[in-house]
């Protein structure tokens, strides 16, 4: 966490203070945000359907389940790599779907997206949006989409800031969770990449994008 969600953090708890005031305690004590690390592997699987970038990078929506984002990133493990697949709703930037397995496949994003859907019902009208993966493109993966009624847009190649706010994502679960960890076997990970979007990111880390509440916290709001 840097000093703007410490900050929130502490006005929850009804301790007036300013932003300055937390920058400065927060030098004092030696306490800064972790620096955010980038990488990811090379996907070298045959592309079979690519689809227009039909979200063009407008990462905002009026209501649930209008637009998904999606991607998948790795984790290392003492037994090998650990792949992570996430579907973010733009709505609430809430984690809806994941997935978790030990190789790069198009079962590892049917399954986020599966979950998914499992979670937030059938949809009526909504777009996915990930990058030109061989996973994404798949005919296993794109027979999932026709199925379900869910429109296609992927990002252009080499264009990563067309799939900006998922990238976002997996960049603070790396550098608030993953990064700095070694995990001994690969269920090792697994509880903890779970604990990380279960149990803080989508019910209790502060968003910037949502005016510093939770994703949760955002959709009850508007619920009520």
């Amino acid at each position: 966490y840097g000093a703007r969600r410490v900050w929130r953090d502490v006005l929850e708890q009804d301790h007036p203070c300013g932003l300055h005031r937390i920058e400065r305690l927060m030098r004092e004590q030696a306490l800064r945000a972790r620096p955010r690390r980038r990488g990811l592997p090379k996907d070298r699987g045959e592309r079979c359907a690519v689809a227009d970038n039909v979200l063009e990078r407008q990462f905002q929506a009026d209501a649930p389940n209008q637009k998904w984002v999606a991607d998948f990133t790795y984790i290392w493990t003492a037994e090998g790599w650990l792949y992570v697949a996430a579907v973010l709703d733009l709505y609430s930037r809430r984690i809806v779907g994941w997935s978790m397995q030990e190789s790069m496949t198009s079962q590892l994003v049917v399954d986020a997206l599966m979950m998914a859907i499992w979670r937030r019902g059938k949809p009526v009208a909504l777009l996915h949006h990930s990058d030109q993966g061989s996973q994404y493109t798949s005919a296993h993966f794109q027979q999932l989409l026709r199925e379900q009624g869910i429109t296609c847009s992927m990002s252009r190649a080499g264009e990563v800031w067309d799939n900006s706010a998922m990238e976002s994502f997996f960049s603070s679960m790396k550098t608030e969770r993953t990064a700095r960890k070694v995990y001994r076997s690969r269920q090792h990970a697994r509880a903890d990449v779970f604990d990380y979007i279960e149990r803080f990111y989508n019910p209790t880390r502060r968003h910037s994008t949502l005016g510093y509440v939770s994703p949760v916290q955002f959709e009850q709001a508007q619920q009520a």
